[in-house]
């Protein structure tokens, strides 16, 4: 089984298009690559039913669509008998995360991807950001604080691009990103949330996959499940580098992949 579990629904010339035709391209591509399953993330801050929870600017003006459209497309294409899965990408809003879980409950998503891109205010992946004033390890400690806390809250299923913080190629000493690694692979196994393996990375300034191989194995030899993502904000990017993705996976002792149904996991053979 392959998945791909991080996608963005977009025509073929980048704008949001959050219809059934815009699902199909997903699924064209995704078949002429191997992918067997596409789960759909859109960013939980486009939707207007979310919009008392954002004040930072690049948020908030994005936040101008609506939910009901945007499932109604993937569960029509689900209908169809399509391999696709209804799901949300939801970002990190440390004492909001409550709320923003009640304003998702209505509806029937199959997982939750959880990310932590702000802090308070803050971007980690944009610059200058949090990079401007904070020293690097500080900026991993904080970011992975945000990404255990993320998980222990129930709000999300799966953690996207988990380590985002090496998005620049910053990292803290090597001692200091093992103990990281050590630490926060332990509390995510409490958890029972899956880690992504994203191709995204290989995109981004950093020019690697996420996560870093030992921060994989640390999940993995502690029982963390494991999705594939390529982040695609395109048709074009379904599945791509997946070879290094599986590659990764089965070097880290991954055999399975997380499949999910109504925010329920089961594993699959992977590949």
């Amino acid at each position: 089984m392959i998945v791909d579990y991080h996608l963005h629904l977009r025509d073929g010339a980048g704008a949001i298009d959050h219809s059934v035709k815009a699902v199909e391209r997903f699924v064209e591509v995704a078949a002429a690559r191997g992918v067997d399953e596409l789960g759909f993330t859109e960013h939980v801050y486009y939707f207007r039913e979310t919009r008392e929870l954002w004040d930072i600017p690049y948020l908030s003006e994005r936040c101008r669509f609506e939910l009901d459209p945007y499932c109604e497309a993937v569960l029509e294409a689900k209908g169809r008998g399509l391999p696709v899965k209804l799901g949300l990408e939801v970002d990190y809003v440390g004492d909001r995360q409550d709320r923003l879980s009640e304003l998702l409950a209505p509806y029937p998503w199959d997982f939750l991807l959880g990310s932590v891109h702000w802090l308070e205010g803050e971007a980690i992946d944009q610059q200058p950001g949090l990079w401007a004033h904070a020293t690097t390890e500080d900026v991993w400690q904080r970011y992975f604080g945000a990404l255990v806390e993320l998980a222990s809250s129930s709000a999300v299923d799966v953690l996207a691009h988990p380590d985002l913080a090496k998005i620049f190629g910053r990292r803290p000493e090597p001692d200091v990103l093992a103990r990281l690694h050590r630490d926060v692979a332990q509390e995510i196994a409490k958890t029972g949330v899956c880690v992504e393996i994203s191709t995204a990375g290989l995109r981004k300034p950093v020019g690697e996959l996420y996560p870093d191989p030992d921060f994989l194995a640390q999940c993995v030899s502690r029982g963390v499940g494991v999705t594939i993502a390529s982040d695609a904000h395109e048709p074009e990017l379904v599945g791509v580098d997946f070879e290094l993705a599986l590659a990764a996976a089965r070097a880290a002792g991954c055999e399975t992949v997380a499949v999910f149904d109504a925010r329920s996991a089961r594993l699959e053979a992977l590949g």
